[in-house]
């Protein structure tokens, strides 16, 4: 199922080029933010499913270019990222297991705009990454056990400044960076998620083009690694990694498209930077 907030955080189930509202199937469910209901979806799927899958049946939808989306996940209580992960041709072994906290209170969706800070970076790259919901609490989690964890799967652009001091919390965390979704694609959906093509566009020129197969630590590794340092709860966010061949500057008024095979529809955003830089030394 390919679940999505629109409009007005509506919870909607994309089927074609179509979004439905579900939101009559939430009856009797209190919450206070968009955030706490998807949680109360993930965490209440297993009633909940039968009852989206009927709310939506037979029904008619919006087309996906007439509405507005919202991030899936708008709130994680963590934005987990890796650094690195991919098996590259100046990287060919795995490194270290290396990995950050994003802030979640720079996600933004489809169709919105990442807004580059004044700050003196060398440059501005995107990274295109699979990103894993949560669906358990998890910790100290196996290998064997970890993808039972797994909610689903959604688009995720890891905006990244560039020669900043202050390591990752000044690269990563500035407003707008965190790109998300349209869609949570239930993990039911996705027969093997270490088997995805990514691809991302810039100004419809390919920049990036792998196969999530390169990771250095497939998936089940990557959650053993977070949750031996942290507890993973429904509605966090774990993102991937990126391949770095790809990287290349990002300047005011580039039009991004990104897309993850089985994760559709795309993820697209805008650039802006108010200082109009064109110039990089990487």
């Amino acid at each position: 199922m390919k679940l999505a907030f629109f409009n007005d955080y509506q919870l909607g189930v994309i089927t074609d080029n179509q979004i439905v509202d579900a939101t009559s199937a939430l009856e009797g469910i209190s919450y206070h933010t968009p955030q706490e209901l998807i949680r109360m979806v993930i965490e209440g799927f297993g009633e909940l499913q039968p009852k989206i899958a009927e709310a939506v049946q037979g029904k008619s939808g919006e087309s996906l270019d007439r509405v507005s989306f919202r991030a899936p996940l708008p709130r994680p209580g963590q934005l987990v990222c890796l650094a690195g992960n991919y098996l590259e041709p100046a990287h060919p072994e795995r490194g270290e297991f290396n990995a950050f906290l994003k802030s979640p209170t720079g996600l933004i969706a489809k169709g919105d705009t990442v807004e580059l800070p004044p700050a003196d970076a060398t440059v501005f790259h995107f990274e295109p990454e699979l990103a894993m919901i949560i669906g358990k609490t998890a910790a100290h989690l196996s290998q064997a056990e970890a993808m039972d964890c797994v909610f689903g799967y959604t688009q995720f652009i890891d905006v990244s400044a560039r020669g900043l001091p202050g390591g990752f919390f000044l690269g990563k965390s500035w407003h707008t960076f965190a790109p998300m979704g349209p869609a949570l694609v239930t993990a039911d959906e996705i027969a093997d998620p270490n088997q995805l093509q990514v691809r991302l566009w810039v100004n419809d020129e390919m920049r990036h083009d792998f196969s999530t197969n390169s990771m250095g630590r497939f998936l089940p590794e990557v959650l053993e690694e977070v949750t031996k340092v942290l507890t993973l709860e429904p509605g966090d966010v774990v993102c991937t990694g990126t391949h770095h061949y790809g990287l290349a500057p990002v300047q005011d008024g580039d039009k991004l498209r990104m897309e993850i095979e089985g994760l559709g529809p795309d993820l697209r955003i805008s650039v802006h930077d108010p200082l109009k830089r064109t110039s990089w030394s990487a």
